[in-house]
C-alpha cells in the first residue's frame, strides 16, 4: 500500500559524493548527465556549469575513449578554477578497467564511477575487469553505482533464471524474470564489491527500466531486500510530457513510499533543448511531494467560463518569472524564501480560499465581477487592489511580504555590522 505521508524513509546507508551525502536519512539528491561529447572540455564545461547553477547536486559524464578521458582531467582543473566544487560521476561501459588503469589522474578527477555488470566484459574477463574497477575506488577512495540496465542485463544470469523458472510447476512470467534478473545481478553485484573492499558504504545500485510497473516493482524488491542507497532513474523516459509524466509517476510512487535517495530524469531533449529542464523536473517532483523545497510555489487556477480575461494568467507568469530570476540571490539573502507559498486567483469561487491557504495570495475578479482584488496576506485579508496596475502593486507586496518574513537574517546581520 502507498503511504500518503512517509514519516520515515527506506534506512540505507549513507554514500559520500565528494561534497554531497546520498542516503543515510539525506535529502534525496537531484542528478543529471551531460550529452555533450566529454573531450570537448568547453562545451562539457558549459553544460556541467548551467546543470550545476539550476541545481543538479551530482553530474555524470561519458567516459568512453582516451580523449574523454583526458577531457575529464582537463575538465576537473576548470572546474575548479572557476570555484564549482561540482561532484563528477564517470559513466563506464566495456573499456573502464582499461581508462582508469590508463589515467591515474582520471581516477582522481571523478567522485564516483557508474559501473554497469552487464557491459564490463564478457567470459572470463568479466570478473577480472568488474575487479580492477572497484580496486580503482577502493584506492582513490570513491564511490561506485553499480548500475544495471534491462538494457543490457548479465546474459548468463538471466539464462540461468529463465531455465530454473521454465522447469517449476508454475512459471512466472518473461517480465517477472526480467526485474528478478535486474534484482539480483544488482544485489550479486555489490556483494563482489564488498568482497573486493569496497564498503557498503561506497555503494549506490540503481535498476533502469523504461516501464513505470516494472521501475515500481524492481526498486520495492530492491528496498526489501538491501539497505544500499538507491537511484532512481526511469531509463529512456521519453520526450516531452509522455517522459516528465512517466518519471514523475515511477519516481513519485516510490519517493512517496520511502524509496529513493537520488533521482534522475532521463528525458530526450529535443533538438537543441535545454538540458536544464531535467534538473527542474527532478526538483518539482520532489517539491510536489514535500520532501524539499527549491523555489517558492504559485498556485494559480486553470481558468473557465468565470475568467475570459487573461489578467490572473499573465500576473501569474510574471510572479513566476520574477521569483525564478529572483532565486539565485534570494537563496542567501533570503533563508527559507523556497518555502513561500503565493497563489493567484481568477475569480470569487475559490479566489478567497485558496488565497488564504497561500502564505500570499490575489483574488482576481472575473468576467462580469466588481474590478477589485483582494489580497490575503497569512489567511487574512491585508488590501484591496483597484485600478489598472494591480499586477505591479502585487508584485511590490509580495517583494515585502519576502522582506519582512525571510529578511530577518539580513537584518541582524547588518544590524551587527553597524
Amino acid at each position: 500500500m502507498i503511504a500518503l505521508n512517509p514519516a520515515t524513509r527506506h534506512k540505507t546507508c549513507a554514500v559520500k559524493v565528494r561534497n554531497v551525502t546520498v542516503g543515510g536519512g539525506a535529502p534525496v539528491v537531484v542528478q543529471s548527465m551531460t550529452n555533450t561529447d566529454t573531450a570537448d572540455v568547453e562545451k562539457t564545461f558549459a553544460q556541467v556549469k548551467a546543470l550545476f547553477l539550476a541545481g543538479s547536486e551530482i553530474i555524470r559524464i561519458t567516459v568512453n575513449t582516451d580523449e574523454a578521458a583526458k577531457g575529464t582531467i582537463a575538465l576537473r582543473d576548470r572546474l575548479e578554477k572557476e570555484g564549482l566544487d561540482v561532484p563528477l560521476a564517470g559513466c563506464f561501459h566495456y573499456n573502464g578497467h582499461k581508462l582508469l588503469a590508463d589515467y591515474p589522474d582520471l581516477c582522481a578527477a571523478l567522485d564516483k564511477y557508474r559501473i554497469n555488470p552487464g557491459n564490463v566484459g564478457f567470459g572470463q574477463k568479466r570478473d577480472r575487469q568488474f575487479e580492477s574497477m572497484i580496486e580503482k575506488a577502493v584506492q582513490y577512495d570513491k564511490a561506485v553505482r553499480i548500475g544495471v540496465n534491462w538494457g543490457s542485463l548479465d546474459t548468463d544470469l538471466s539464462t540461468r533464471l529463465m531455465d530454473e523458472n521454465a522447469k517449476r510447476t508454475n512459471p512466472g512470467s518473461a517480465d517477472e524474470i526480467m526485474r528478478e534478473t535486474l534484482v539480483q545481478s544488482a544485489l550479486i553485484n555489490a556483494e563482489k564489491a564488498e568482497k573486493i573492499g569496497l564498503g557498503r558504504g561506497r555503494i549506490i545500485l540503481s535498476a533502469k527500466v523504461s516501464r513505470v510497473q516494472d521501475l515500481i516493482a524492481v526498486y520495492r524488491e530492491l528496498a526489501r531486500r538491501s539497505d544500499y542507497a538507491l537511484h532512481l532513474g526511469l531509463t529512456e523516459a521519453g520526450m516531452g510530457s509522455k517522459g516528465i509524466v512517466a518519471t514523475a509517476l515511477a519516481e513519485g510512487i516510490l519517493l512517496n513510499e520511502g524509496i529513493g535517495d537520488t533521482i534522475r530524469a532521463s528525458l530526450t531533449p529535443e533538438p537543441g533543448g535545454d538540458r536544464v529542464l531535467e534538473v527542474k523536473v527532478c526538483q518539482e517532483i520532489l517539491q510536489a511531494l514535500g520532501l524539499r523545497s527549491f523555489t517558492p510555489e504559485v498556485s494559480a487556477c486553470p481558468g473557465c467560463g468565470r475568467t475570459t480575461s487573461t489578467v490572473f494568467q499573465e500576473l501569474a507568469q510574471q510572479i513566476q518569472r520574477y521569483l525564478d530570476v529572483s532565486m539565485p540571490v534570494w537563496k542567501t539573502r533570503y533563508p527559507g524564501v523556497e518555502t513561500l507559498k503565493v497563489a493567484v486567483m481568477g475569480c470569487i469561487v475559490n479566489g478567497p480560499g485558496e488565497s488564504k491557504q497561500a502564505d500570499i495570495g490575489i483574488s482576481l475578479p472575473g468576467t462580469g465581477e466588481s474590478p477589485v482584488a483582494p489580497v490575503f496576506i497569512d489567511g487574512q485579508k491585508a488590501h484591496t487592489l483597484r485600478g489598472d496596475n494591480i499586477a505591479g502593486d502585487f508584485q511590490t507586496l509580495v517583494e515585502n511580504y519576502i522582506r519582512g518574513r525571510f529578511g530577518e537574517s539580513e537584518d541582524k546581520t547588518q544590524s551587527r555590522a553597524v
